[in-house]
């Protein structure tokens, strides 16, 4: 997250959990610092009530705890960063969306490695991946699946399509027209896919990862507010400075290649265990009713900027509470404070607003807007 509050933010900070306190730090620095001491302080509320555990199977191993799969969960930057250079927030951005069982709006210029952070980071999981390269000429059955004749059986049976896989790479979702893309509203909301009337259900876990350029408008078709809303948070991908360049290029120079990542050394350090242990302990995080109303005051200020067209909806204040909740525990509390809010804000939030054409010529942008909220919104003590 950059120091100047007015810059626009591209990602949620990286999560750590061995930086010592800074009280003098900025608030956004701080922030980047989850396990340092937060600036405004609100009182825990009572813990929630332990989620009952079913009885296990003889000759299963037990489920692995919380605090071992945030250890787990931590070790996926160090564990991508053998591939992809430079890109720490962006996996914690992902990551969070994991816990909430939410979708990510990947948004970058081609060649920031956004597919292949996805790729990496599926491998560092231990989850299967399928990609989908989104065309003109994609039609919804080849997203969803559809029924084919059988010549032996002479019934029509049902195809799989690949959205029947844990993590599903959306290569530039903004390339298919409206038709296709409204054929992940029903498996992003309900995880499941109708054909003939009949309910399929996706994999556990599921998420649709999706890549978009913000600079190509040439045959792109603008993802509806309707669908945007479906994407937890939307993480935005910089290019990288300097020396991360070199090291990118450094890389490539002793032999890295992309389609090996056994090769760069890439290996799984969590998987399905350590997700599901860790959803169940974000569930039960505490979150006082201050820090519920600042996420409430924030969502309405944005309704009312004037910049603003359509402001945050409710659904966006109900994410925001499941992502601070998820950075809270990343940050090793089982309580949220309102830094906790303030650090998943832009990334939560910034896909949610639709912004009045004279502002959008006049240079202003989501990010800007929600600056200025958490500027003027006052944050409880």
């Amino acid at each position: 997250m950059p120091g100047e509050p007015t810059s626009p933010v591209s990602a949620v900070p990286p999560a750590r959990d061995d930086a010592p306190a800074d009280e003098t730090a900025p608030a956004d620095e701080t922030l980047r610092r989850p396990g340092s001491a937060p600036t405004k302080q609100i009182p825990p509320a009572p813990p929630a009530p332990p989620v009952p555990v079913a009885a296990r199977p003889a000759g299963r191993p037990a489920p692995p705890d919380a605090d071992t799969a945030r250890r787990a969960l931590i070790a996926l930057r160090g564990e991508v960063a053998k591939a992809v250079v430079g890109q720490d927030a962006a996996v914690s951005g992902l990551v969070v969306a994991l816990l909430c069982r939410g979708h990510a709006l990947l948004e970058g210029v081609p060649g920031v490695a956004k597919t292949l952070l996805v790729r990496t980071l599926a491998t560092a999981l231990s989850l299967d991946t399928k990609r989908l390269q989104f065309t003109p000429d994609l039609m919804p059955g080849d997203v969803t699946g559809s029924l084919v004749y059988d010549n032996r059986s002479s019934a029509f049976t049902f195809r799989e399509g690949p959205v029947f896989t844990n993590l599903l790479i959306a290569d530039e979702i903004n390339r298919t027209p409206p038709k296709t893309q409204a054929a992940l509203l029903e498996v992003m909301e309900e995880r499941q896919v109708s054909v003939e009337g009949t309910p399929r259900p996706l994999p556990t876990p599921f998420a649709v990862l999706a890549t978009q350029n913000p600079v190509e408008h040439e045959g792109t078709y603008p993802l509806p507010e309707a669908q945007l809303d479906r994407f937890l948070v939307k993480v935005t991908l910089p290019l990288p400075p300097r020396d991360d360049e070199i090291r990118v290029l450094a890389h490539h120079a002793g032999g890295f290649d992309p389609t090996n990542l056994a090769a760069a050394g890439v290996r799984p350090v969590a998987g399905p265990a350590e997700l599901a242990a860790a959803r169940a302990a974000v569930l039960a995080v505490a979150v006082h009713p201050e820090v519920l109303a600042y996420i409430v005051d924030l969502a309405r200020a944005t309704r009312v900027a004037p910049s603003v067209q359509l402001g945050v909806s409710p659904r966006g204040a109900t994410a925001l509470l499941a992502t601070t909740r998820a950075w809270a525990w990343l940050s090793g509390r089982g309580y949220a404070t309102p830094d906790d809010v303030k650090a998943l804000a832009r990334a939560t939030l910034r896909h949610r607003i639709s912004l009045r054409p004279e502002a959008e010529l006049d240079g202003v942008t989501a990010d800007v807007v929600l600056e200025q909220v958490l500027a003027t919104v006052p944050v409880p003590r």
